[in-house]
């Protein structure tokens, strides 16, 4: 009896794939509605198979059926335009599990380009995202958009003029970003309030910042932390910085390597690091006020090392950069730290603990007396700053099979 229990639980499982179908959707007609009927049609294993050629489109579309792909015939065969969108949401939207799209490209999207929401085993392999304007402030604030999200693979993907983060992992746990290129966004990737993630082997260049690893206060999910950043070439970062004003990222200085603010136990190394204005790396507090009493606004637990840093911060545009340029002989150092350590959790009795090793130095610690206070600065410059060792995060492994991991 167990043994056939067994087999029809197993029957049951294989059923999705045992009924997998391929829709075709090709070029012509009412795009938006065959696209959308496909997608709302999909059942569970199938494949939505958009052929090659051109979509225009005038809303935005939506997936919510899981272990479904959405494939098209290459980035630069299969074109979905959303330049008609009348709406200001997303391109496509993903709210199911085990879902991969790839193969195509998205254009011009009022919002988001691809988002997806609370889905797990979520991959986005081999798309792109453009807004063909370049960069300006009107553009959609992302490109790739997992948010709320676990085990997240993003790989060989491509995305250019977000007002916001090009590539950008919110609130979610087990992340990869791999073999990747963000150019002429505000910020290329960004890992915000996440856990587990591994950034490597991409390319972020010409965004206003490259690389961005935040926690933020406010959030349904707080206190990131365990990132790794390894063999990425972030290089010539200088596009001006077009966020919308009160937009977070509006304050990330044109020229920024790689930015970590308020995150914890996050690992830089073995990466390219050249051509950066401002700064290589940047360690920095939250500095604007919050009401949360768990939150921690200070970097801690960062290891920045055995990177190759070229020339970077020979004009830095953070408040007051430019005079310590000047002070400092006309650059300032590459890795900079504001050097905030003595946080006291609301409520706690004691300090809590910030470590940062970086031995890529030289560094400038600006010792601010509290985050964002720079008339306490009292810059110095050592060679390498050593807090001991401490381990390096696991490496994220995605479940089996995940879009071929």
């Amino acid at each position: 009896m167990r043994k056939l229990a067994l087999v029809a639980a197993a029957a049951v499982l294989a059923a999705p794939a045992a009924h997998a179908k391929t829709i075709a959707v090709t070029p012509g007609g009412d795009a938006q509605e065959k696209l959308q009927t496909a997608l709302l049609d999909a059942k569970p294993g199938d494949v939505v198979a958009i052929a090659a050629g051109r979509y225009e489109l005038t809303d935005g579309l939506s997936l919510d059926v899981d272990h479904v792909t959405v494939k098209g015939a290459g980035p630069g065969a299969t074109v979905l335009s959303f330049k008609g969108q009348k709406g200001a949401g997303e391109g496509l939207l993903v709210t199911s599990d085990k879902v991969t799209v790839r193969d195509l490209k998205v254009e011009d999207t009022k919002g988001d380009g691809l988002k997806a929401k609370g889905s797990d085993q979520i991959s986005f392999v081999n798309v792109h995202v453009v807004w063909t304007g370049g960069p300006k402030e009107t553009n959609g604030a992302y490109g790739v958009y997992p948010v709320s999200s676990t085990n997240v693979l993003i790989d060989k993907v491509m995305v250019s003029g977000a007002s916001d983060a090009g590539i950008y992992v919110g609130q979610s746990k087990n992340i990869i970003v791999r073999n990747s290129r963000a150019e002429f966004n505000v910020a290329g990737i960004e890992i915000e309030n996440s856990m587990n993630a591994d950034v490597f082997d991409n390319v972020a260049t010409h965004n206003a910042g490259g690389i961005l690893v935040f926690d933020l206060p406010g959030l349904p999910q707080m206190g990131g932390h365990s990132t790794r950043i390894f063999r990425n070439k972030v290089v010539d970062n200088d596009t001006p910085n077009f966020a919308p004003k009160g937009n977070i990222v509006a304050r990330v200085p044109t020229g920024t390597g790689v930015m970590l603010m308020a995150n914890k136990d996050v690992h830089v190394f073995d990466n390219e690091i050249d051509g950066n204005a401002s700064s290589a790396v940047m360690l920095i507090s939250y500095s604007l006020d919050y009401t949360d009493v768990n939150y921690n606004p200070l970097p801690r637990d960062i290891v920045v090392r055995n990177n190759r840093i070229g020339r970077n911060g020979w004009d830095p545009q953070f408040p007051g950069g430019r005079e310590l340029a000047q002070a400092m002989g006309g650059k300032v150092p590459a890795i900079i730290w504001d050097g905030v350590n003595n946080y006291t959790r609301k409520g706690a009795t004691q300090p809590e603990v910030v470590r940062v090793r970086i031995t890529d130095g030289p560094v400038m610690n600006l010792n601010l007396k509290k985050p964002g206070d720079l008339l306490t600065a009292k810059p110095e410059v050592k060679a390498t700053i050593e807090a001991g060792a401490f381990p390096e995060p696991k490496p994220v492994v995605l479940p089996r099979g995940q879009a071929g991991s």
